[in-house]
């Protein structure tokens, strides 16, 4: 229907406003329906009444219609412009050099027809002994890393946890004007206001120390050739650019490595057990195999607390990563997903993990492109992945090898965060590393300014 036509069949002044599908934007179009019913995870404590206004709409990027007494005001927002290609043209060239003589082929051929003609890389994990069973396109997987967008929460959950900003019995956060969300639902939702708020409490330098507790900052590999170490910075980023919040929903400034975030899940996996990853390169090295632990990570207690958003994200009408299910549904899939963009390029994470019948794969997808290239994405083909798998049998054939910590060769840190006095790991040999810094006696709290959810 034509603004005229529409024009001329109502005498009444409606306001449509519909907030623009940019990355990190959720959609709100509002409605004379009833509202739908309200996750158990959000509350509400007080009712109010939900309007949108001309000026309002104008401070928003929006795009605005009145109509009414025949006058049409339109203000038009021009989208973020990616340069990057989500697709490529030769995708036998983007995996040439891939050193696959120790990798299990039906993983690797799992990999590639999930990952496509799609530009980016994806690895598979034994979180139970760190060994990486397939990776494709080692060039991007071993390389300097990218923002990890969404994918940060979970290691700023896990931060606040363990310092008590938020508890094993109590979640919730107030975002202000009567709005409060717990853990479960922000992780599924990838709620931002959430995670910048426990990130102001927590402060940078505890970020920080947690983010390198956790591997960023240092190589996710054990002799893996080619790995380089990503960025995490030593100061926090300006608060004209969003400051620690930021960081904490978005990782902005931060530049984390596909090789990293698979270690990080691969430890929320198994418990707490961060290991070196180790790419075997021959069907020798995988005979010989044995687990490197780098240290372990007291979370064990605080990991029931993390699965139920990392769940919801897959399963819940409102997740995140709810594509994973188009094309598999035989078995739990955990995990998060990451939409975000820099110069251009949009990136699309997920990183989780299936507990299948024979035990868990964790996998890491990550995505480089345009706008069809996001965390949704990244889930719907981790889904495919695990769809070829089952279409090759693997997982009747295949039973994953019960290896474990204390099976595992090199010194752990004791088996706690301790963030006034930050553990000394020592394993020989050492990788390159961003020194621990001990956190300062006080720490700056404060709640942050409203922003979107994203994916």
């Amino acid at each position: 229907m034509t603004v005229p036509n529409l024009l001329q069949r109502s005498s009444r002044v409606v306001l449509f406003a519909c907030t623009l599908a940019l990355p990190g934007a959720a959609m709100t179009v509002p409605s004379t329906r009833a509202t739908a019913h309200k996750p158990a995870h959000v509350t509400e404590t007080h009712s109010r009444r939900r309007t949108t206004t001309h000026a309002a709409a104008q401070s928003r990027n929006v795009v605005v219609v009145v109509h009414g007494r025949r006058r049409v005001v339109v203000r038009k927002i021009r989208g973020e412009h990616f340069s990057a290609d989500s697709f490529t043209t030769d995708a036998e060239n983007t995996t040439a050099g891939d050193v696959v003589a120790g990798e299990d082929p039906l993983v690797r051929a799992s990999l590639l027809e999930a990952l496509g003609n799609f530009n980016g890389t994806a690895l598979a994990i034994d979180p139970k002994n760190g060994r990486i069973l397939a990776m494709v396109n080692q060039k991007l997987a071993l390389g300097p890393g990218a923002e990890p967008c969404s994918t940060i929460k979970l290691t700023v959950a896990l931060a606040a946890l363990s310092e008590g900003i938020i508890t094993k019995d109590d979640t919730q956060v107030n975002l202000g004007r009567g709005y409060k969300v717990d853990l479960t639902y922000a992780l599924a939702r990838s709620i931002n206001p959430y995670f910048e708020s426990l990130g102001r409490q927590l402060g940078f330098e505890r970020v920080k120390h947690y983010a390198n507790q956790f591997g960023l900052g240092e190589l996710a590999g054990y002799n893996v050739r080619g790995e380089q170490l990503g960025v995490y910075p030593d100061q926090p980023l300006p608060e004209s650019k969003g400051g620690v919040g930021k960081m904490c929903s978005f990782g902005e400034s931060v530049e984390m490595t596909p090789m990293q975030l698979g270690a990080i899940v691969a430890a929320i996996a198994n418990g707490g057990s961060l290991f070196y990853l180790q790419h075997p390169t021959s069907p020798e090295d995988v005979a010989s195999y044995q687990p490197r632990l780098k240290r372990t990570l007291n979370i064990q207690q605080y990991i029931p607390n993390m699965l139920p958003g990392m769940a919801g994200a897959v399963d819940a009408n409102y997740g995140t990563a709810r594509s994973l299910r188009t094309n598999f549904q035989e078995f739990p899939v955990l995990g998060k997903t990451g939409t975000c963009s820099n110069a251009g390029t949009r990136y699309g994470w997920f990183a989780g993990y299936g507990d299948g019948p024979n035990g868990r794969i964790v996998t890491v997808f990550f995505l480089t492109g345009g706008r069809p290239t996001f965390g949704p994405k990244a889930a719907e083909l981790t889904g495919i992945f695990y769809r070829a798998l089952a279409n090759k049998s693997y997982f009747e054939q295949h039973a994953i090898p019960a290896i474990g910590p204390a099976e595992a060769t090199g010194a752990g840190a004791p088996d706690n965060f301790a963030p006034y006095t930050p553990p000394v790991v020592v394993v020989t040999p050492v990788p390159a590393s961003v020194p621990l810094q001990a956190p300062p006696a006080t720490f700056p709290s404060g709640l942050p300014a409203t922003a979107p959810t994203s994916r």
